[in-house]
């Protein structure tokens, strides 16, 4: 299976391309944390080979500190890099809106 390094900036709608964001705008996430990628890769089947927090993603050095996260996966999927960003992008999307959705039932009672 193929393996892979997996930065959060990679997944990050505030960043161009130019620095280091695969995925395409409209399925990009903003501010992804590397808790929320370790989960949604588990959630996927994916395995977490190894974890890094303190790594910093070499693209990001011109950047401003708020932009810059830091930590890195190495990641082993059935699927291209590619492909498991997208799934992993989509189901932080999901996470997220169903988070909120619990959130909003709970105020309600």
């Amino acid at each position: 299976m193929p393996r892979f390094v997996v930065w959060p900036s990679e997944l990050d709608s505030r960043l161009s391309r130019k620095y280091g964001r695969i995925v395409s705008k409209n399925v990009a996430v903003n501010k992804p944390s590397l808790s929320e990628i370790g989960d949604a890769t588990l959630i996927l089947g994916m395995k977490i080979v190894e974890k890094n927090v303190e790594k910093l993603n070499p693209r990001l050095s011109g950047l401003d500190e708020e932009l810059r996260t830091r930590g890195m996966l190495i990641i082993e999927s059935q699927y291209g890099k590619g492909k498991s960003l997208r799934l992993i992008a989509e189901k932080i999307r999901e996470l997220r809106s169903r988070a909120k959705r619990d959130k909003t039932k709970r105020k309600r009672r």
